[in-house]
């Protein structure tokens, strides 16, 4: 795979890598999966909340005018 770069992004990934003393193979792989595991969080999350909110709407109604 290549991954290809503006050469302020691999100023960035450079710094980056520097700062944490780890590679900049490993950088990209560890935001991936950071990105990944948001992902799912909020897949999860929206799986939820359409199971609860509508169970609760009638009452989120009533306190929005309150």
């Amino acid at each position: 795979m290549t991954l290809r770069l503006s050469e302020e992004e691999n100023r960035q990934l450079d710094a980056l890598a520097a700062a944490e003393g780890r590679s900049k193979q490993e950088i990209v792989r560890l935001a991936l999966a950071d990105r990944w595991a948001r992902l799912q969080k909020e897949e999860q999350l929206g799986e939820v909340l359409g199971r609860v909110l509508p169970r609760y709407q009638g009452l989120l109604d009533r306190l929005g005018t309150a």
